[in-house]
């Protein structure tokens, strides 16, 4: 690498692109000892419509994998460790003309760049404001929270119907589909994918790119953010605004499935934020060890509360 010519071509640092997560999740747990590597959904085609009418005529539903925070269950602010006990398994709602408090304790979101700005990861108040502009026809009476499970067949058989069942009794046209951790991604890619087989026009809001185009989905808004800020950059109002804007463009206009617009907004933070992300070279062996022990004993917690939730086989 020749760091001087690179300068004097005005080239970015080799590091300055979109981090391909489905390598470094694979590369992450594979050092923790785990093996079979997990398998990304991956589709050839991918359903696709215009919408039935115009936004400003239309009904928006927002869905969303942040959890609602529960005091009873530990630590879950933006730089707790992942806190698998407040982790759901079952699709909730919430009254959208109310603001709520929602987390993200979620496994593999970007912690070390996630701030306590909720707005970067459930734009409700954005979407509010879209609506008291005339942007938006009106949005739906309620929002729904979409579990995310590993299991690919148990979000497809099992979520996805129910989710698109709620969003049918809401009368939704349309719907933002805001993405957090690594599995976030997929489980919201296999979810559009199912709303928008179903009527309803869809586009995900996410950071991973990688697994988000992998999946295939009728319309994305790719944030080069770190993980759990697809909906803007902390505290910038304007951020959240013009990215929301971004994607409601995407529900008006995509020309064909899996069209994908990159946010030209280029994140507040460190330029060399990627390097942070579950990097083994910043880790020393005994760290290594310890991530390894904690992330048993919190797949033991996750597995308890999955199985309270829903039936073990599923």
């Amino acid at each position: 690498m020749n760091t001087e010519q690179d300068e004097q071509l005005g080239f970015a640092p080799e590091w300055d692109q979109p981090i391909r997560y489905i390598d470094r999740t694979r590369a992450w747990y594979d050092a923790l000892g785990y093996g079979n590597p997990y398998r990304y959904a991956q589709y050839r085609a991918v359903p696709f419509h215009a919408p039935p009418r115009p936004l400003a005529r239309s009904r928006l539903v927002l869905l969303t994998t942040a959890a609602p925070y529960q005091p009873d269950k530990g630590d879950q602010g933006s730089k707790a460790p992942y806190n698998a006990a407040a982790k759901f398994y079952k699709a909730y709602s919430g009254d959208t003309s109310i603001d709520h408090d929602l987390r993200v304790s979620h496994v593999g979101v970007d912690r070390a760049h996630l701030t306590d700005d909720s707005n970067c990861w459930f734009p409700l108040p954005a979407l509010r404001r879209a609506v008291a502009a005339g942007r938006v026809g009106a949005l739906t009476a309620r929002f729904h929270g979409v579990p995310t499970n590993r299991s690919q067949r148990h979000t497809i058989e099992d979520d996805c119907p129910e989710v698109l069942a709620l969003c049918r009794e809401d009368g939704a046209d349309m719907a933002v589909l805001v993405a957090n951790c690594p599995v976030c991604h997929q489980t919201m890619s296999l979810m559009a994918r199912h709303l928008e087989a179903n009527g309803i026009a869809a586009v995900v809001m996410g950071t991973a790119k990688d697994i988000v185009e992998l999946c295939g989905v009728p319309r994305f808004l790719f944030s080069d953010f770190p993980l759990g800020n697809a909906a803007g950059r902390p505290w910038d109002i304007a951020s959240r605004d013009s990215t929301l804007e971004l994607a409601l463009r995407l529900l008006e206009s995509a020309p064909a499935p899996r069209t994908t617009v990159q946010n030209p907004l280029r994140w507040s933070g460190a330029p060399d934020w990627r390097l942070d992300y579950l990097n083994l070279a910043r880790l020393t062996p005994q760290e290594i060890a310890r991530r390894r022990a904690d992330n048993d004993q919190i797949k033991t917690v996750a597995q308890r509360v999955r199985d309270a939730t829903i039936a073990p086989d599923a």
